[in-house]
């Protein structure tokens, strides 16, 4: 009933990829988990600095308006 017919290549492939990696070394599982978060962080920190780059490029349109605007006042003025 269950012979090795009855499951089709992708039962076979993910049985012997768990394979190699439970026997494939030792720390191979570790080193994969440490090697993402290593990337997750990498990620979120490129993240956050393009937001804060964001951010400062927008300061620096307002006060460069503000700026003009001020300047704008004063020649009407004067």
């Amino acid at each position: 009933m269950f012979g090795p017919g009855s499951f089709s290549i992708w039962h076979w492939l993910i049985v012997l990829a768990v394979v190699v990696l439970l026997f494939g070394g030792g720390g191979k599982i570790s080193k994969i988990m440490g090697d993402f978060g290593s990337g997750l962080k990498a990620f979120k920190k490129g993240v956050k600095e393009e937001e804060t780059a964001e951010g400062e490029t927008k300061r620096k349109l307002e006060t460069d308006r503000l700026a003009s605007e001020s300047t704008e006042k004063e020649t009407v003025k004067g």
